[in-house]
């Protein structure tokens, strides 16, 4: 039972990881002309770890485990729950008072903390619950990934079924 959950949690992470790959063709990628260099025009340069980098476990900066919203800190706390749920993850604590949720994920728990920095933004913290900093760093960044493509997304109450 147990091969097969781990079989399956490993599928997941890997179709995940491939639609993150998608998004590959929207970088731009720096220009190297000498007379664009010359007139002093800058062309962004995104860095986007490549599919096997994003599902290999490795050392993770702490940086990369922080990020910060345009949001308030209840929409980003749906939001981070919505990402964990989507993502397959398997919650294990929420709390809403504190903004915490402790999810698994690939075998390893995870600390998803929201930070209220002021009224329109917030900070979402997403920290290996054992303190070990070596994970595929693709569990983070999927969902910071699902969070900006759903930002735009209101939130809404649903009634209760009676």
């Amino acid at each position: 039972m147990e091969r097969v959950r781990d079989k399956f949690i490993i599928a997941v992470c890997v179709s995940l990881m491939c639609m993150l790959s998608s998004f590959a063709d929207e970088i731009i990628q720096p220009a190297t002309s000498e007379s664009q260099t010359s007139q002093n025009q800058s062309v962004p340069q995104f860095n986007t770890p490549s599919l096997s980098t994003l599902v290999t476990p490795q050392n993770v900066a702490f940086d990369m485990c922080t990020k910060t919203f345009s949001m308030n800190s209840d929409k980003l706390f749906y939001l981070t729950i919505a990402a964990v749920n989507a993502n397959r993850f398997e919650i294990k604590e929420i709390q809403s008072k504190t903004g915490y949720i402790l999810f698994a994920a690939v075998g390893k728990e995870f600390l998803a903390s929201v930070i209220t920095i002021d009224k329109h933004r917030s900070m979402l913290k997403i920290t290996p619950a054992n303190n070990n900093y070596f994970f595929a760093p693709g569990i983070v960044l999927n969902m910071y990934k699902y969070i900006e493509v759903n930002s735009s997304e209101y939130l809404q109450n649903i009634p209760k079924g009676g």
